[in-house]
């Protein structure tokens, strides 16, 4: 019998309503539950893929390929979990599968409505999920905040299933905003209003949980259980924390994992400390390296999410704190000449022309200076074109994506040409990779096959790739039996390597990706020996 717990937030967006979600599955999965997520995102769009990300910020690739919203990132992070798409419904695949089944009459004539057809549609999708994946807790967050117009058929949806559930098999994580007024005192009249909006939609909420810089006083607390009609124990403090990972333990220390327990009435299974043990690893770093990301979506926060956290990660392995400084692409190119006072550059994943020339001369640079390099996606194709440019002396080379250029170093392969519309030759999700004995990410992976990520669609133009290994670059992963490159390396740098799949989607903060780990790593080095 699976239960569910439910997350909403209210006040405004941007609380940390995901991180809230994912720290609860921490906690269970630490105590022994065999926890699976599903993010609700109340738009219409299908899924996030074709999201620009100076709205929305990153987007995730989960393993069957499908793009999603951020949020199922830090999931798969903090659960150690692997989703599919399944586990991001949006009110467009909603409407999609109501009216497909309303065309074929399977409705058998009847008034198509909210309810209950599109609240019975989210209904069967969630408890769909947890049936397949056999899930014990199935974690649910409602994107949005309590009050949007687009969210009331969930909220509803939610309504319905907390009536037809059990008592222990349900509860509602409320994510509320206590601010400081300018004196300095907690404020809790918008987490009553909040909550009041919630119950006029006939859900009450189990667990407030209130999102505040300073750690919520006992008086604050009783107050909000008072006018909210919660126990005391039932409100958790969510203070700032230096870093995301610590929630879990935040919330432990809240005694949240004890209310649960209490409430859904479960067991401690058992009592798993790699989470604790890597968050003190995580804090007692006394070391530090600069990375320079040098990418066009700079301005905003969460376009680089798993780029930022894969890096934290391959400092936890190296025994390192990682600066990450954030380089827009477009404003480099407007010098002539320019300095890195850094000890690694990473040229990360994009689209389209703007900005990419500034990307090349990146690479340029830590190409000439022999500082730590690593590319992904666009800036493992870039690497391409930066060596066929300043090492093969290739005049304007570049990506046929890019312009039209006498040397198409990266471009589609002759069957995409044929076929190719907008995205419709886009390769997304989970692909074998298989490594050259020998080689540098053969060392970093330990194996010979390998499975990443990938979204992108123009590939390496196998017409150039004897002249490249002929001027020492070596392509040291392949797939599609050796037609689509996947990997490439300097042996004449300290560590100059590009990936064309996206290492950072699968990266943990007690397993970082190889790629990762080993850049840092040797960022770390060039730090020691040049600092």
């Amino acid at each position: 019998m699976t239960k569910y717990i439910v997350v909403t937030g209210g006040v405004m967006s941007g609380l940390g309503k995901g991180i809230t979600a994912a720290s609860i599955g921490r906690i269970l999965r630490d105590i022994g539950y065999r926890v699976v997520p599903i993010k609700v995102d109340p738009y219409l769009n299908i899924d996030a893929g074709t999201m620009n990300p100076f709205q929305h910020g990153e987007v995730f690739v989960l393993k069957d390929g499908t793009e999603v919203d951020l949020d199922l990132g830090h999931y798969e992070r903090f659960i150690g979990v692997e989703v599919t798409g399944e586990h991001n419904v949006t009110t467009g695949k909603i409407y999609m599968s109501v009216l497909e089944k309303e065309r074929k009459g399977e409705y058998l004539g009847s008034t198509v409505q909210i309810i209950p057809h599109i609240t019975d549609e989210i209904k069967n999708w969630i408890r769909g999920v947890a049936k397949k994946t056999n899930a014990e807790i199935c974690l649910v967050e409602i994107g949005g905040t309590v009050g949007d117009i687009e969210g009331m058929s969930f909220l509803e949806a939610i309504r319905q299933m907390h009536n037809e559930e059990s008592e222990e098999d349900f509860v509602l994580v409320h994510v509320t905003l206590v601010p400081l007024d300018s004196g300095g005192e907690q404020k809790t009249k918008p987490t009553q209003h909040s909550v009041k909006e919630l119950r006029s939609l006939g859900l009450h909420p189990d667990v407030i949980v209130g999102r505040c810089k300073e750690r919520l006083l006992p008086s604050t607390k009783k107050k909000i259980a008072l006018f909210c009609d919660v126990p005391a124990e039932a409100v958790i403090s969510a203070h700032d924390a230096e870093e995301i990972y610590e929630v879990p333990l935040i919330f432990k220390e809240e005694k949240l994992d004890e209310y649960l327990i209490k409430k859904l009435k479960l067991e401690r299974r058992s009592d798993d400390k790699t989470w604790d043990e890597m968050v003190k690893k995580l804090k007692t770093l006394d070391r530090e390296v600069t990375i320079a990301v040098v990418g066009k979506y700079v301005h905003v926060k969460d376009a680089y999410i798993s780029i930022r956290e894969a890096l934290k990660h391959g400092g936890i392995y190296s025994g390192c704190k990682v600066n990450m400084i954030l380089i827009d692409s477009e404003e480099l190119e407007r010098f002539e000449d320019f300095q890195f006072d850094v000890d690694g550059i990473l040229v990360p994943g994009g689209f389209g022309h703007r900005g990419s020339e500034g990307k090349i001369l990146a690479i340029t640079y830590a190409r000439e200076n022999d500082i730590p390099f690593l590319g992904i996606c666009f800036g493992f194709q870039l690497a391409v074109v930066e060596f066929a440019r300043n090492v093969l002396g290739l005049e304007n080379a570049n990506s046929s994506e890019l312009s039209d250029t006498p040397h198409p170093v990266i471009d589609l392969l002759p069957e995409q040409r044929e076929i190719d519309k907008m995205g419709g030759t886009m390769r997304l999700g989970d692909i074998e990779v298989t490594l050259k004995k020998g080689t540098i990410v053969y060392q970093l992976y330990n194996r010979d096959k390998i499975y990443e990520r990938h979204r992108h669609r123009y590939e390496v133009n196998p017409e150039y790739i004897p002249e490249f290994e002929n001027a020492g670059m070596v392509f040291s992963g392949y797939s599609d039996n050796g037609r689509r490159m996947e990997c490439l390396e300097l042996p004449s740098k300290r560590f100059f390597v590009a990936t064309q799949f996206h290492p950072e989607f699968k990266s943990r903060p007690y397993s970082p990706s190889p790629p990762f780990a080993g850049f840092v790593k040797s960022a770390l080095e060039y730090s020691l020996e040049n600092r």
